[in-house]
């Protein structure tokens, strides 16, 4: 997504649009398994404006991805609603990488919207917080029901202590 430098003017301008993530997909994909994708089109809201030289945007990301949870392996939709703003300044050679810069006509804001919406993701993907997860032994989704394991594990370093516990 291109924005015209001379586009942007003193009074703030909104537009609506939608930015292609395929390429963001193609590299979530790399991961095995993957944990996240995001629908080809993700609806951005942008509004714009000019402080002198200083190109001000308000960005509102929006979209259902989906993810795939770290304890069941079960693929489930959730929504993302996240908002970022930034200043663009002029290059000028000396620039602080903590800073976003701008030369020529346009400036692209693609980048920056893929690395918003990859900060927007959740550490972990869980389908939800109390998600029990797949048994340890048998490997079924607890969340579609109980198996027939018993779920009693002894650290062994502790077994001395089980045996005195058994003996009396």
């Amino acid at each position: 997504m291109k924005i015209r430098v001379d586009d942007v003017k003193e009074v703030r301008r909104s537009l609506e649009v939608q930015e292609d993530v395929r390429e963001l997909n193609e590299l979530l994909a790399r991961s095995k398994p993957v944990d996240y994708q995001f629908p080809r089109l993700v609806d951005v809201n942008l509004s714009h404006y000019r402080c002198g030289e200083d190109l001000m945007f308000d960005v509102h990301l929006s979209t259902t991805a989906s993810g795939t949870c770290a304890r069941c392996l079960e693929t489930y939709p959730f929504r993302i609603d996240h908002d970022f703003s930034f200043v663009a300044k002029p290059a000028s050679g000396d620039e602080d990488r903590a800073l976003s810069f701008y030369s020529g006509d346009e400036i692209d804001l693609s980048p920056l919207v893929r690395e918003e919406l990859l900060l927007s993701l959740p550490t972990r993907p869980l389908c939800r917080e109390d998600c029990p997860g797949l048994c340890p032994r048998c490997g079924k989704n607890r969340d579609a029901g109980s198996c027939s394991c018993v779920d009693e594990w002894v650290d062994p370093r502790l077994a001395p202590l089980r045996e005195l516990k058994l003996r009396s």
